[in-house]
């Protein structure tokens, strides 16, 4: 199903104003495709509020987690998406390594591995740190995963860029060698109650390469560029602007079309088996050593922040 993305549309109300979906549009008659993600209080709030991130980890990681579903929705197939930034070893800054996971069913999950005391460091000197700052010299990484019997593809490039849209942008150039154009935002804004609530938003394009029937696509994609550059991070985490309403402000005189949303969900893979099964591979002497003085071997989840007490009876 597609609809214009106009306000005018009586289509335009099917999902446009929800939040946690991902969608693809095409710019009318145009040789420039793109996707756009809006994340809400079920899913990145969720998610950062687990952790109790620091506000700059917070927002990183929401941006992260938009990125993943940008990027992931794109899939064919039944799998996941991983997309990790991460500092080379020695070097870190104080975000050891930052991760999101989009998975072709719509879960969504991410977390971020910290070192606190580097971090206050930081912030003492400096209240709005750039990536480079966060992460240090490192690595931006992308993941296909198409299951247990496929082979995982991985692209990794060299960490550029003073963002992570600026990174991400590069990857596509480098890896990918597709003309990307990549924003994302997370923000907190004022939820029910007063209480404090984070949101995120991020939309791309990219060209469609030119060929016998396109012709040259290179004006066409300078073009939707220009008109992508004046998408602010206000509008990307407005929960009163619609995807569909962004989409026809930035391109209305061209026209754009926006495809079916698919519905975005936080979820967990962990599970007490799957803790079984990974404490059984450390052997009978490591998983003893695990033992706390309560009598039982307690498991975090680093994704869900979820605990698990496995007796060690359990692991016969």
């Amino acid at each position: 199903m597609t609809f214009d993305a106009n306000p005018s549309d009586p289509d335009a109300d099917l999902m446009a104003a929800a939040d946690d979906i991902v969608a693809a549009f095409q710019i009318d008659g145009e040789p420039v495709r793109g996707r756009i993600v809006r994340l809400g209080p079920a899913t990145v709030d969720e998610i950062l509020q687990r952790h109790k991130y620091p506000d700059c980890v917070a927002r990183l990681l929401g941006e992260m987690l938009t990125l993943a579903a940008l990027v992931g929705a794109s899939l064919k197939f039944d799998g996941k998406l991983i997309i990790q930034v991460q500092g080379e070893n020695g070097l870190e800054g104080p975000i050891r390594f930052i991760v999101a996971e989009y998975r072709t069913n719509g879960a969504l999950r991410g977390y971020a591995n910290v070192d606190g005391v580097a971090l206050a460091q930081l912030l003492a000197q400096n209240s709005k740190p750039t990536l480079p700052e966060l992460i240090g010299p490192g690595l931006f990484a992308m993941t296909v995963d198409q299951g247990d019997d496929m082979d995982r593809y991985q692209g990794t490039v060299a960490l550029e860029g003073d963002t992570l849209a600026e990174a991400a942008a590069l990857y596509f150039a480098q890896s990918e060698q597709i003309p990307t154009r990549i924003r994302i935002a997370c923000a907190e804004a004022n939820g029910p109650a007063g209480r404090s609530q984070w949101r995120a938003g991020g939309a791309l394009i990219q060209q469609v390469a030119g060929d016998s029937a396109r012709g040259d696509t290179s004006m066409a994609w300078e073009h939707a560029s220009i008109l992508f550059e004046t998408l602010e991070d206000r509008e990307l985490v407005n929960a009163e602007l619609s995807a569909g309403d962004l989409l026809f402000r930035l391109f209305h005189e061209d026209g754009v079309r926006l495809f079916e949303a698919r519905p975005i969900e936080t979820a967990c893979t962990c599970s007490s088996d799957r803790i079984l099964a990974l404490l059984k591979q450390f052997g009978a002497e490591a998983a003893a050593d695990m033992i706390e003085a309560d009598g039982f071997i307690r498991v975090r989840c680093e994704y869900c922040n979820k605990s698990f007490d496995v007796r060690p009876e359990e692991l016969l």
